[in-house]
């Protein structure tokens, strides 16, 4: 989940000579000689970078012993890669000039691929949800399939941004990539990548007196198409309305809060977050014409970060019931940093708690009525009259709409 962007604004230090230093202002502050002048440090800092020394002498002994050509784009990136990899944190990645132009476009709400929603999970690249009429579809790809490699290179949880950037192309050309799936092993699929419009809101009436709205992920549109959308069935009777946020996988927090703030009395605490330093944000909600409207959230296990957030805030303030299965538990906050040249580092910087101070990191939300989705649906075309965790949805919200004309 994205707290939004920042221009980092980095000073690159080349050491020529690591014993041209001087100590001053007793121990605290080191000079350092650098081409352009001095650059002042702290002795911490300068602690850092002794500890760095080895990339350094690495980098040296290839310029002096490799028969080969090298290239210091190349090698730059790889180190960088190779920082955010030993975090062991899926969500905190380097992202070069393809992979962020790739990012971009998702959250923007189209691109060309083959119509996959991914989540990080044991270290494995696996399918929440699967776009409709999307190459993935068509093919028979189901959630919960994982994602073992593209076009024969082994992805990882860690290569997630770069199984999605290598799963994206052109329009028209194919890329095969590798699916596990319990009870059926391993197994190649072509896919033909096409134009994926992601359209996150879509809502209709399912009677006289019920809604229903579902959101496929928060992007940078997606607070303002929901509440259209309300308003549109609003007009048409809503007396009560479900939300489905099953294999959202989540977006732009600020879109979230502003979602949730459709429910929930202005200036109530819709999350909070904590960073390393223990400084804490709250995010409030805005307020909005729906307070106390009947509401029903689904939920799996493919409801992950913003997802959690609005469902969290809304049980919390008890103006929802949850019906499904526990979400994912992702309770970190990501912040975008403009490393320049198009490319971006993605970085955890803050915990995030839902207004009763729960942190769901590894854990997830449990529902209120728990109802598993069968496996063996999955397989086949869905179906809303068979889909169980809606007709359960369904009867709770007809429930409570009663119970509220009462």
């Amino acid at each position: 989940m994205e707290s939004g962007k920042k221009k980092w604004i980095g000073i690159t230090i080349c050491i020529v000579l690591i014993t041209n230093m001087l100590t001053f202002f007793g121990s605290n502050l080191i000079s350092l000689s650098v081409p352009n002048g001095k650059v002042i440090v702290s002795k911490q800092d300068y602690n850092r970078l002794l500890d760095f020394s080895k990339m350094f002498q690495i980098r040296d002994v290839l310029y002096k012993s490799y028969d080969g050509k090298i290239d210091d784009a190349a090698l730059e990136e790889g180190a960088i890669k190779g920082m955010t990899a030993a975090l062991n944190d899926p969500y905190t990645v380097f992202m070069n000039k393809e992979e962020f132009g790739e990012f971009n476009s998702q959250t923007e709400g189209n691109y060309s691929g083959v119509g996959l929603q991914i989540q990080v999970k044991d270290n494995k690249i696996v399918v929440v949800d699967v776009f409709e009429n999307s190459p993935a579809k068509n093919a028979g790809i189901i959630p919960k399939d994982i994602v073992e490699k593209v076009n024969g290179t082994t992805v990882t949880g860690k290569d997630s941004e770069k199984a999605v950037t290598m799963m994206k192309g052109q329009e028209g050309t194919e890329v095969t990539v590798t699916f596990f799936r319990e009870g059926k092993g391993s197994f190649d699929t072509i896919l033909k990548r096409s134009k994926i419009d992601m359209v996150t809101v879509k809502g209709e009436m399912i009677d006289s007196n019920v809604a229903y709205i579902q959101v496929s992920m928060f992007d940078e549109n997606t607070s303002k198409n929901f509440k259209k959308k309300l308003d549109s069935l609003k007009t048409e009777g809503m007396k009560g309305l479900i939300v489905d946020l099953r294999g959202n996988p989540g977006g732009v927090l600020d879109e979230c809060v502003k979602m949730a703030s459709n429910f929930i009395p202005k200036g109530k605490v819709v999350v909070s977050t904590i960073d390393k330093y223990k400084s804490e944000k709250k995010y409030k909600s805005k307020g909005g014409d729906f307070i106390g409207l009947p509401l029903v959230i689904l939920t799996n296990e493919g409801s992950a970060s913003a997802s959690e957030v609005f469902s969290g805030a809304l049980r919390d303030y008890k103006s929802a019931t949850l019906v499904g299965e526990k979400t994912f538990g992702k309770g970190v906050v990501q912040t975008l940093f403009d490393t320049g040249s198009g490319t971006a580092l993605k970085v955890t910087i803050s915990k995030y708690y839902t207004p009763n101070g729960e942190n769901i990191h590894g854990i997830g939300i449990k529902p209120d009525v728990a109802i598993e989705y069968p496996k063996e649906l999955l397989k086949l075309p869905y179906n809303r009259s068979t889909d169980p965790q809606f007709i359960k949805a369904l009867g709770v919200i007809r429930e409570n709409i009663e119970r509220g004309k009462k």
